[in-house]
């Protein structure tokens, strides 16, 4: 009877995966070019956790968010560990709705920040980046 339960699971539909919540991968920097037009022309926004730099975009669209954690500022599980708490903390904030280029920048204390203060942190970041491009 086990058998017949291990082959029902085999031949089983999987039922579809949830939809992702993320950001789109068109909202999403991703061009080494890109991160470095921004890093180099852009304007920066500096928070007790992280720097937000950010350069408008002629180009229609909208806004494009990428992240970079250099290898200073820890091994892999915590660089991984601090780029899905930025994704997170964006995702929910939200990103200003022009067309504008943001890498997130984040520093060594952003680890053990409380996730409301980073949260209330990137919001500020994006509501300074919504009126300075306006």
């Amino acid at each position: 009877m086990a058998e017949g339960n291990i082959s029902q699971e085999r031949g089983a539909k999987r039922t579809p995966s949830r939809p992702a919540k993320g950001i789109r991968k068109q909202n999403r920097l991703l061009r080494h070019a890109d991160f470095e037009r921004v890093y180099k022309q852009g304007k920066r926004h500096f928070a007790q956790s992280m720097t937000v730099f950010y350069l408008d975009r002629e180009a229609s669209g909208g806004p494009r968010v990428g992240y970079t954690v250099s290898r200073a500022l820890g091994g892999a599980v915590e660089r991984n560990r601090m780029k899905r708490r930025l994704r997170e903390a964006v995702r929910l904030c939200g990103l200003p709705s022009v067309p504008v280029d943001i890498v997130v920048n984040p520093k060594k204390t952003l680890l053990s920040a409380d996730f409301t203060d980073l949260r209330a942190q990137v919001d500020r970041a994006m509501q300074v980046i919504g009126k300075a491009m306006q």
